[in-house]
């Protein structure tokens, strides 16, 4: 049973997404927190598998809640989710170098967010296509040589091609498929990759992959 906390400064809302993610089976909600502060508190009360966060709450913003969650030794491994309205470039990726571990918006299907609530509960990175869009776009514009400097030299060829298949939002079940590999040594790749390049999670690779210019920013 995953155990998921879910933060949002509407009673509401929250309600709604505690009825959304108890019809699945696999899913429960542990508490509720109004704002980022309460958040903290609860998680080291209840331990969760899961923060579900919103950004934008009094007392604590969802940004300030996922460094402290961070910086907590009890709660700091725990995975966040992003749950927003807002998908300002500036949120997305305040939020990701924060330590969130995926970034979804308030439109998404109920079905959807479950699915989410599993990949992030199992180690994978999840951003709607939205989201993921805003931040091609924005490291598209970065300039040429911040590309080249990104930090990939020591990559080999097998590790850049996993690194673009993670920038693309895959999981490794999904990239074992795409390169021909089973998902144990695609796996094994993604973990390589995140101790080469010293990413704390498969958020910060698929960054990297596009600062390296890795994924085409056109990419459907």
């Amino acid at each position: 049973m995953i155990k998921v906390l879910v933060t949002d400064d509407q009673r509401l809302l929250r309600e709604g997404l505690r009825s959304i993610l108890e019809a699945a089976e696999d899913i429960t909600v542990v508490g509720e927190a109004g704002n980022g502060r309460q958040a903290v508190q609860l998680g080291r009360e209840l331990r969760p598998d899961v923060f579900l966060m919103d950004l934008q709450m009094p007392i604590m913003t969802g940004h300030e809640a996922i460094r402290a969650i961070r910086q907590d030794p009890t709660l700091r491994g725990c995975p966040i989710l992003v749950l927003t309205t807002f998908d300002d470039e500036d949120d997305i990726v305040e939020a990701l170098a924060a330590g969130a571990d995926g970034y979804l918006l308030k439109d998404i299907d109920a079905e959807d967010l479950r699915r989410a609530v599993r990949r992030v509960h199992a180690g994978e990175a999840e951003m709607t296509s939205g989201v993921l869009r805003q931040l091609m776009n924005r490291f598209a514009r970065l300039p040429t040589r911040r590309a080249r400097e990104a930090g990939l030299a020591g990559l080999t060829e097998r590790e850049l091609e996993i690194l673009t298949e993670v920038g693309k939002g895959l999981t490794n079940d999904e990239i074992g498929k795409a390169l021909y590999l089973s998902p144990e040594t695609a796996r094994t790749y993604v973990s390589r990759l995140m101790t080469k390049l010293r990413a704390r999670d498969r958020a910060q690779l698929v960054i990297l992959a596009y600062r390296a210019g890795l994924v085409d920013p056109t990419h459907e």
